[in-house]
């Protein structure tokens, strides 16, 4: 259900916005995404799974918080992002 160390550090390498660069939020949107979209994997085979689902639901509301954050700060970033990684709002 999560991501591997490896995945973890080609996502870190492809939204990283400067060098050495693992906090910022398009960085951690990434991640969060991935994490969701395995986990919507997971429900399709586990449907009762409710403690798993709490987690998904409190990722989901995290990322949002991190995009509501972005697009206050500079939103031409928010629309690369959501535009990279196909999440349509």
């Amino acid at each position: 259900m999560s991501i591997t160390a490896d995945r973890k550090q080609e996502l870190i390498k492809e939204y990283a916005t400067a060098a050495n660069d693992t906090g910022s939020p398009e960085v951690q949107v990434a991640i969060l995404t991935e994490r969701i979209n395995n986990l919507t994997g997971h429900f399709k085979d586990h449907k009762k799974d409710n403690h798993s689902r709490r987690g998904l639901l409190k990722m989901v509301s995290q990322r949002r918080r991190l995009l509501d954050y972005l697009k206050g700060i500079e939103e031409e970033r928010y629309k690369v992002l959501i535009a990279k990684l196909g999440i349509r709002r």
